[in-house]
């Protein structure tokens, strides 16, 4: 048997940030857009923008700075907030995979 586990912050019964969210972060980060962070999210652009959108609004802060398209074409970028809670979530995943770790050698001997 492994263990393995899941984790995400909710807020009211509501999810608010996790591993999807977290990824299309990653891919905005990368790419400086939103559209094709979803493309690489296998997502549309509405559901990868709604979940920025409900995100932003529970957790009461912006995770993107977007600019308009145009002559130039828009793009996004993130926010301070949006890589401080990016980095807490990637410090808590790497303290429960060594917990998981533990759990694992344990069991299997």
């Amino acid at each position: 048997m492994e263990f393995k586990c899941k984790f995400w912050l909710e807020k009211k019964g509501e999810l608010v940030f996790g591993e999807g969210l977290y990824t299309l972060l990653v891919y905005i980060d990368k790419y400086g857009s939103i559209n094709q962070a979803a493309i690489e999210s296998k997502m549309s652009y509405r559901q990868a923008w709604g979940k920025i959108k409900k995100a932003e609004e529970r957790l009461g802060f912006k995770l993107l700075d977007k600019t308009i398209g145009g002559e130039t074409g828009g793009g996004a970028q993130l926010t301070a907030n949006a890589r401080k809670i990016m980095r807490k979530y990637e410090e808590l995943e790497k303290e429960l995979n060594q917990i998981l770790k533990i759990f694992n050698t344990e069991n299997n001997s």
